[in-house]
């Protein structure tokens, strides 16, 4: 028997106002484009919102749908479309996918209209958004960002990542997880203390990225970093895909038991069949009009591979 409808219905949250936390941001010695006075130097109205303030607000659409598998299993791979000032409300959607299916199409836009992202999310394997639009890019130029890296390079040490609810998480991101918490667009009570499937608390989707970047100066790798911080998400060029549970609070790893294999540069250390692209390369228009173009890849839960670092 046949379904009465075909019809694709939508779960939406409400509007949200997300707040701006980078304005004290510091890249090599100097404001990112976060901060106001850097970002209209630029010709920009004000400093961004960083990208993955978003993810908070699909948290409760993907929770909806998939329950504990979302923080446990799930992967927001995004592509950033416009970007957002504090002020402006933003708000998420997520197409309610079929029964058992593991991936479905999600976005955002602000209250006029004005997309934001749009993105995959999923709890299983299989392309996400990236990874297609990876494979629609042109063949690449000589790389600049990661020009003096190759495929098997290891980091230099051993790379300790904890993350504290009053740890100051350093000059990229000046502020600590309790800070975020007092701030963040979706909080949970999940985040606070022990009421949850996991008896500990949870680190929130959007801080996955800030763990992965902590001990980026011990890896040692050789990257070329620009100017300002356009693109300060290039260390986690493939962050981490979600492993078997979600991320603990205070409980110290080392990246290999977050991201993969000790902080080896992989062309893919994930599961089989799932390379972990997150940005394109720089030459596909990173500035788009009056926003910022920028793909990322988010994961909600822990122990997955710190995947690949190319096409940067």
């Amino acid at each position: 028997m046949t379904d009465a409808f075909s019809t694709p219905l939508t779960l939406s949250g409400p509007l949200r106002a997300p707040l701006q936390m980078l304005q004290e941001q510091s890249y090599d010695g100097h404001s990112s484009i976060h901060d106001d006075a850097m970002a209209e130097n630029l010709g920009f109205r004000a400093g961004p919102i960083e990208g993955p303030t978003h993810f908070s607000q699909f948290d409760p659409l993907c929770a909806q749908i998939w329950g504990r598998d979302w923080f446990e299993k799930g992967c927001i791979s995004s592509h950033f479309l416009n970007m957002v000032v504090e002020g402006e409300e933003v708000r998420a959607h997520v197409e309610l996918p079929a029964p058992g299916r593991t991936r479905t199409r999600a976005w955002a836009e602000k209250a006029d209209g004005t997309p934001v992202l749009e993105a995959s999310v999923s709890i299983g394997a299989g392309p996400t958004l990236l990874e297609e639009r990876m494979a629609r890019l042109k063949p690449t130029g000589p790389l600049v960002i990661l020009g003096d890296m190759r495929v098997g390079m290891t980091g230099a040490a051993d790379e300790p990542v904890v993350m504290e609810a009053e740890q100051h998480m350093g000059d990229l991101y000046p502020f600590s997880l309790a800070q975020k918490l007092e701030k963040i667009t979706e909080r949970s009570p999940w985040h606070d203390g022990a009421q949850n499937p996991w008896g500990r608390a949870i680190i929130p989707t959007e801080m996955v990225s800030v763990l992965a970047e902590y001990s980026a100066k011990s890896a040692g790798f050789p990257v070329n970093h620009p100017a300002i911080g356009l693109f300060e998400l290039a260390r986690l060029a493939a962050a981490q895909r979600a492993g078997e549970r979600a991320f603990d609070m205070a409980v110290q790893l080392r990246a290999d038991q977050l991201f993969g294999d000790g902080g080896a540069v992989h062309r893919d250390i994930g599961r089989p069949g799932a390379p972990e692209p997150v940005m394109d390369q720089p030459g596909e228009q990173l500035l788009a009009g009056p926003g910022l173009a920028l793909d990322q890849h988010g994961d909600a839960g822990g122990g997955g591979a710190f995947g690949e670092l190319h096409r940067l």
